[in-house]
């Protein structure tokens, strides 16, 4: 069985997470990503490489997800030699993947304009900050600056005087994911035209359009939201709660849900008409949560688990990374895989959460040592001569 994405390939500039992780998700896919480094590898693979509880054989977390399924040649692309065997690449390829600040690309003559004219039918992706043009084009931008700008922290955590970012970093993750979304999008066009586009992904546009109708509230009544910690906007009881052994998280959004919660932790002072509508909950929610916090804090979180799943109330233990990774429906669904190291050895990680009916072969191949591939997709890809290989790693052009 062929992944869905064979047959395509795609040049992977990318470095640290927005980028690598797109370009991972594409390589999951079937895509054959061949990952160009410079001489001196990519950032992340020295990050955490030195860490003994975060790395394996001196290859850290970090590099040794985000790489997996994929490639390495290494190159210098600021050289006349590496930018011509770099043009040799595209012309062979589908889609130039980086994420580079917004002006690198035009200078380094990778950018799509320089590209269409080696291969008309290139499809270029950047993941920036702020996108390749505007005024705020230019400037640096990590996770938590994206997060930042885009409003997310201001309505996250319990009140305004203390925003807090998310516990994972959705500005990269949000670049990477909508890099994915705009790379098909192309692909598929340019079966129709036959012409290539570029790609331009804006962390910041990622994270307004994350906004979805919080946005649309705003504009609607002209007040900015707060943070209400884990609370809803609308629904009550929607929060977590303290039990004796953990946390849970009880989601009531319909009145037939309230009655069912009613039922399992019979709490008199609930027995109230004016309760069973969203409306008057919403009124009473100071109370609400309070007693729930109570009754609740009077057992554990799998007691509390076993009878609301029995009323079929929308609820879940607030899991620490051991118990979501363990979790049975997690690895059911294959979400936890094995990630080799190139040179045997071997840890867990996340896997593909991209699950397909027809072409859902699931394998993940170790993330490359530097070069590793450079020989053979030189002399098979480009079908470059032994003598001009070895010529090249002379120069200095490849590694």
């Amino acid at each position: 069985m062929s992944k869905a994405l064979a047959g395509i390939r795609i040049l992977d500039l990318t470095h640290m997470l927005s980028g690598p992780y797109g370009a991972m998700i594409l390589a999951d896919l079937g895509a054959e990503l061949i990952k160009v480094e410079p001489l001196q590898g990519e950032g992340t693979r020295k990050l955490m490489a030195n860490d003994p509880g975060k790395s394996l054989d001196g290859m850290g977390a970090y590099y040794i997800t985000l790489n997996r399924n994929k490639k390495s040649v290494a190159l210098d692309l600021k050289s006349e030699e590496g930018l011509a065997i770099f043009y040799d690449l595209v012309r062979e390829s589908d889609v130039v993947i980086s994420n580079f600040s917004a002006s690198v690309p035009a200078r380094l003559k990778i950018d799509y304009e320089s590209l269409k004219e080696v291969n008309p039918a290139i499809i270029t992706c950047t993941v920036t900050g702020y996108g390749s043009k505007g005024p705020s084009a230019d400037r640096p931008a990590f996770d938590q600056v994206a997060q930042a700008t885009g409003g997310g922290m201001s309505i996250t955590g319990h009140d305004a005087r203390h925003p807090v970012r998310a516990g994972i970093p959705i500005g990269d993750l949000g670049g990477g994911m909508f890099a994915v979304m705009g790379i098909q999008a192309a692909l598929l066009e340019r079966q129709r035209s036959g012409q290539g586009q570029h790609v331009d992904i804006s962390m910041l546009d990622c994270q307004i359009s994350m906004l979805n109708y919080m946005a649309t509230m705003y504009f609607l009544s002209g007040n900015d939201p707060q943070p209400i910690g884990n609370a809803h906007f609308f629904h009550v009881p929607y929060n977590t709660y303290k039990t004796t052994t953990g946390y849970i998280v009880i989601a009531v959004i319909t009145d037939n849900f309230w009655v069912n919660l009613k039922r399992v932790v019979q709490v008199k002072a609930f027995e109230n008409s004016h309760y069973d509508s969203q409306p008057g909950r919403w009124e009473s929610r100071v109370l609400i949560n309070a007693k729930l916090n109570e009754v609740l804090g009077e057992n554990s979180t799998e007691y509390w688990l076993e009878k609301l799943k029995e009323q079929k109330i929308p609820c879940a233990p607030v899991n620490r990374l051991s118990e979501a990774l363990s979790d049975e429906q997690v690895l059911h669904r294959n979400m936890v895989v094995e990630l080799k190291h190139p040179d045997g050895k071997s840890t867990r990680g996340p896997g593909n959460p991209v699950k397909l009916s027809r072409n859902n072969e699931e394998s993940f191949s170790p993330a490359p040592k530097l070069g590793q591939h450079t020989d053979s997709v030189l002399a098979q890809l480009l079908e470059y001569d032994p003598e001009q290989i070895s010529a090249l790693k002379q120069q200095g052009v490849i590694g």
